[in-house]
């Protein structure tokens, strides 16, 4: 005990610390209430490690020598904006938690030109009067889709519960106990339906429904048939669900309209590119369903959206519910919009400039040639005898509650450390000015280069050299 009490002796004083040229720096450009709280968390992690007895005196003073740079650090860290940009090594293209799909330069350039200018966002430059925001992508959603008229709002839970609210409130709506799924934060299918208004009617089993079990439960209560497609979990072994399609016969016996959540909302078929096949808009429409809804920020490769497409007498109404002004979106979602699906009118073009499909899309030979680059680079900067560079196989993952069973293969950058903690290197990743986010198995760091963009390889170097020398200090 009265060896550590001599260690904390060796620790700088707050006053002393900010006397270092750095710090003080740092109070003509930042409050000092920030400065401070930067330098006690520093030095609170040097006093865990000496509580802990993993610190002689020879590394405390070692630790002394690098405080003021890694309150330098901490500082900045606590002084930039909250949301920020970071590198995607997980190899989860849609990744929820770190802002799902990429937006391209090129439509980067049209969301700035409007961001920065006026624009007729609710003016009809035709007629010289107010015009209706829906009107910028209708167009040319209805063009690639089918569908009859279209318009668009901030989420696909939005999207689903405006059509439910619209077409079903205060009747019932009859939808698979196998579609009654979760989404992310706990949103249910049921919850959202109970919201809207409408009376929730489960037919079938978990893992069977049948076309009669539909046709039994329609009555003269009945507002719609609702298919909710799967895209985040699947039901194996023995099963049945009815099709769109097949749902189609009972519309037209009893003139029922059918409602279906795509989810992912994907527009082309993946499986030209080797994914998995996965529904597509179009599918739906022409399958004879009414209103389907999806995401735009999922398979799509665009801003956050929810998209409603189908027949005009619906859409029309759902346009003069009031629950549409509390969900509409804004002319940077709309601009992000237009231009992601402007690309979709070539195919060939989509796949090559919508960021997710690219990545979604790229060969092993592509991510080999990547990792390769990547290697070089960092076996020629790492100075690090206790970590081992490797090239290595692995699988990335669509994410984004899309194809969950699709497993990619991919070449990944693995980091072994030997007597090196891997749980502070990869916290000092996540702290670097650009956080770099990996994937931890087995003691081991990897980084996905299907999810890594060419033009990052230099802050990938530059980050994992920093968090090498943290984890070393």
């Amino acid at each position: 005990m009265s060896k550590n009490k001599n260690l904390f002796t060796l620790i700088p004083k707050v006053d002393e610390l900010l006397e270092e040229k750095n710090i003080k720096k740092l109070l003509d450009i930042m409050p000092r209430k920030l400065v401070v709280d930067a330098i006690r968390e520093e030095v609170e992690l040097l006093r865990n490690g000496i509580r802990e007895n993993s610190l002689n005196e020879e590394e405390v003073n070692k630790r002394n020598l690098s405080l003021p740079n890694r309150i330098v650090d901490r500082a900045n860290r606590k002084n930039s904006l909250k949301l920020k940009r970071v590198v995607n090594g997980t190899g989860v293209v849609i990744h929820t938690n770190i802002g799902r799909s990429l937006i391209s330069d090129d439509v980067m350039e049209n969301v700035k030109e409007i961001a920065v200018n006026y624009s007729n966002l609710e003016y009809d430059l035709e007629n010289g009067m107010r015009g209706s925001r829906y009107s910028h992508v209708e167009d040319i959603i209805v063009e690639i889709t089918g569908g009859e008229s279209a318009m668009v709002v901030n989420n696909n839970a939005a999207a689903v519960m405006l059509v439910l609210s619209t077409m079903a409130k205060d009747r019932e709506v009859i939808v698979s106990r196998g579609e009654l799924i979760e989404i992310g934060g706990s949103f249910r299918i049921p919850d959202v339906m109970e919201q809207s208004g409408a009376t929730l009617v489960s037919v079938g089993t978990t893992n069977k429904t049948h076309l009669w079990d539909y046709e039994n439960a329609i009555n003269e209560e009945t507002a719609a048939l609702l298919k909710v497609h799967t895209s985040n979990y699947r039901i194996l072994g023995f099963t049945s669900s009815v099709s769109s399609e097949e749902l189609s016969t009972l519309k037209q016996k009893y003139d029922v309209p059918i409602i279906e959540d795509l989810g992912s909302g994907v527009l082309i078929d993946l499986s030209k590119y080797g994914l998995e096949y996965e529904p597509t808009v179009q599918d739906s429409i022409k399958n004879g369903v009414d209103v389907v809804t999806f995401s735009g920020d999922k398979l799509l490769g665009g801003p956050q959206a929810g998209i409603i497409v189908g027949k005009k007498e619906y859409i029309e109404a759902m346009k003069r519910n009031p629950l549409t002004r509390a969900f509409r979106v804004d002319k940077f979602t709309l601009s992000a919009l237009e231009a992601t699906l402007r690309l979709y009118l070539d195919e060939s073009t989509a796949v090559e400039k919508i960021p997710t499909l690219r990545m979604l899309s790229a060969s092993i030979e592509e991510l080999e040639d990547k990792a390769k680059s990547l290697y070089e680079l960092l076996v020629n900067n790492i100075k690090c005898e206790k970590c081992k560079v490797e090239i290595v196989d692995d699988y990335s993952e669509v994410g984004g509650g899309s194809l969950p069973l699709e497993k990619m293969p991919t070449k990944c950058i693995m980091l072994t450390l030997n007597d090196l903690s891997i749980s502070e290197f990869e916290r000092y990743l996540r702290e670097y000015k650009i956080p770099i986010i990996a994937r931890v198995y087995k003691e081991r760091v990897f980084i996905d280069l299907r999810t890594v963009k060419e033009d990052e390889f230099n802050l990938v170097v530059d980050g994992i050299v920093y968090g090498l020398e943290g984890v070393q200090a």
